[in-house]
C-alpha cells in the first residue's frame, strides 16, 4: 500500500533576491546558492555567489567576511564571504539548514 502523502523537500538551490546585512547597512544582492548535505558531520553545507556588486566588492576586498543573509520568506542567516571572483561577484558560504529551506 502507497501512502496517501506526497514527501515534499526544498530544491537544493536558490536562486533569486536577498538581502545581505553587512554591520548597519542592508544591501539588496542577486545570489545563486546550493546545498549539500554531508552525513559525517550531520549537517548541510551551502555555498554560491552573487552577482556582480561594486559597493560589496569593495568591502570584501577591505576585509569583510561576515554577514547576515536573508531570503524573502526566511529569517536572518550567519553568511562568510570570500574574495570577489574576476566577474565581480563575492563568494558566499554557510553551515546548518540553507536559509531557503525554512
Amino acid at each position: 500500500m502507497e501512502p496517501d502523502y506526497e514527501l515534499s523537500l526544498p530544491d537544493e538551490e536558490y536562486r533569486g533576491p536577498a538581502t545581505l546585512r553587512v554591520g548597519d547597512d542592508s544591501l539588496a544582492v542577486t545570489i545563486r546558492v546550493s546545498a549539500q548535505f554531508e552525513p559525517v558531520e550531520g549537517r548541510f553545507r551551502w555555498a554560491g555567489r552573487t552577482t556582480p556588486d561594486d559597493d560589496l566588492c569593495a568591502r570584501v576586498g577591505g576585509g569583510l567576511r561576515k554577514g547576515l543573509l536573508t531570503i524573502p520568506g526566511s529569517p536572518e542567516t550567519s553568511v562568510r564571504l570570500s574574495e570577489p571572483d574576476p566577474w565581480g561577484g563575492v563568494r558566499l558560504s554557510g553551515a546548518g539548514t540553507p536559509p531557503w529551506f525554512r
